[in-house]
């Protein structure tokens, strides 16, 4: 115990930033502030688009009782209120999942495709778009629109387990192992999807790319139902691994001598970002950029403790993905973009900029 202590003696006075109480009212104060700019930013989302629509002018007819323009109605009820929805849950899921498997893995390249959902996900998408005629009638039928988030779900799952039970071993899991079986899974399904967009015709083609680009323009009050429960109790479940995710920073050894039990907290860290994740790429596609840039941002604003952390990524990835599908709605109007090329755009330089910034080790 006494190492344990000198170690985090050590580590504070090597760390030199700013003292705990200070950071905590740092930290609260930055959550006021992205709640604040959530708000903000989810007005600017409802009144931008191809479609002008005032929302003052809307709130106003609502209040009052008057009717309100059909295309108005069904632009903002069926069309931009899902879409706000579907935003707001991935941007967190994504980010929230990140913190959480930076922590994990004690790496800042670490992010939630990690643990194999990215790939999996998106190798059972692929094949639901070119295989999915082949199905019998009546499941095509039965899933419609659903088969592709569908697909994509449940493929991140299996690849989830497919690593834990390869890192997992005498009931202790690695996370190097998943590390590393998880670079050579992604590598397998990116030759496996090769494959299937060798065969696809021109139809098929065009869908593959959006979806791997992502976007949010497919979103509906049915798509956002089916991964809220998902999505919303991985975000209940990640705050309390703060304080072992903070111990973990030490290491397993140390963590475990603190009374961590660091196996459940590896079990539950895993299980909540494969759970969010999936739910948010099959709802939305692949999305970059957002679960590895936003934890180094709050780092760099409050520190590293995931009691804060958490919470505020939470709100700054919602917040940095409403920004983008802004942008990408606007910026070619009536057209929109992949909201995937936009959190590239804006996502690679700040990411190049902190490593450059810090001179980040990578050592896991």
């Amino acid at each position: 115990m006494s190492t344990v202590t000198a170690e985090l003696s050590e580590a504070s006075k090597q760390s030199n930033v700013a003292p705990l109480p200070d950071r905590r009212i740092r930290a609260k104060q930055l959550t006021l502030i992205l709640a604040f700019s959530l708000l903000l930013v989810s007005i600017f989302s409802l009144t931008s688009g191809a479609s002008g629509i005032s929302l003052w002018r809307t709130l106003s007819d609502l209040i009052q009782g008057r009717e309100l323009a059909t295309l108005d109605r069904v632009v903002l009820f069926d069309i931009r209120l899902p879409r706000l929805a579907m935003g707001i849950l991935v941007g967190a899921a994504l980010a929230v999942s990140g913190a959480v498997m930076q922590g994990l893995f004690r790496n800042p390249l670490a992010d939630p495709g990690i643990v194999g959902v990215s790939a999996g996900a998106g190798l059972a998408a692929i094949t639901a778009i070119v295989l999915g005629s082949l199905l019998p009638a009546t499941l095509q039928t039965y899933l419609g629109s659903a088969l592709v988030p569908v697909s994509a779900f449940l493929g991140g799952w299996a690849s989830t387990l497919l690593l834990y039970r390869v890192s997992t071993r005498a009931g202790q899991t690695s996370v190097a192992t998943m590390l590393l079986a998880g670079i050579a899974l992604g590598a397998l399904s990116g030759a496996a999807s090769g494959i299937l967009v060798y065969i696809a015709d021109d139809s098929q083609l065009r869908d593959l790319t959006f979806w791997g680009m992502g976007s949010l323009a497919g979103a509906t009050w049915g798509k956002v139902l089916t991964a809220l429960p998902i999505i919303a109790l991985a975000l209940v479940a990640a705050p309390m691994l703060a304080r072992g995710l903070n111990a973990l920073a030490l290491g397993e050894a140390a963590a475990g001598h603190v009374g961590i039990p660091v196996q459940r907290v590896k079990n539950t860290a895993i299980l909540a970002v494969a759970g969010a994740t999936g739910a948010a790429v099959a709802i939305s596609g692949g999305i970059g950029f957002i679960g590895i840039v936003v934890p180094h941002l709050l780092r760099l604003a409050t520190g590293p403790d995931h009691n804060t952390l958490l919470p505020n990524a939470a709100l700054l990835g919602a917040i940095l993905l409403l920004a983008a599908d802004m942008i990408a709605r606007v910026v070619i109007a009536p057209a929109e973009l992949p909201i995937g090329i936009v959190t590239a755009i804006l996502g690679a330089p700040v990411f190049l900029w902190i490593l450059l910034k810090r001179r980040v080790d990578l050592v896991l």
